[in-house]
């Protein structure tokens, strides 16, 4: 019900910044929260963080707060992913999500029922 896109994904030195996108299609309205996933070969997929329709509060994984940085524009229905002081350990495909069911702060894969394509990001050392 909700299409999502990311894009801004790419190869970026250690210690550099990067900004993704994510655009929202559909029945946006609907969605109570956005959040932002990573998964790297050989690993689970993890949560990055995610932000709330109602107040647009945010929430981090320990791994990415301080340095990941979540946005939205309501206007154009993108939510944004700023990505300061990248470390090689940041290398993933990352993913958009959204999510029509009610939580406090979905961190969970399955707590999303709308998923984007992903796009790659690639820290070198």
């Amino acid at each position: 019900q909700v299409q999502l896109v990311e894009s801004g994904g790419g190869l970026v030195q250690a210690g550099g910044s990067l900004r993704l996108s994510c655009a929202a299609s559909g029945r946006t309205a609907s969605s109570y929260a956005m959040g932002w996933f990573r998964q790297a070969p050989g690993k689970e997929r993890e949560f990055v963080g995610g932000i709330r329709w109602s107040g647009s509060s945010t929430y981090y994984a320990d791994s990415v707060k301080g340095r990941f940085t979540i946005s939205r524009d309501n206007a154009k229905n993108t939510v944004y992913l700023q990505m300061n002081s990248l470390k090689p350990e940041d290398t993933a495909v990352y993913y958009c999500a959204a999510t029509t069911m009610l939580s406090l702060a979905p961190r969970r894969p399955y707590e999303y029922n709308s998923w984007g394509q992903g796009t790659q990001v690639t820290v070198s050392s």
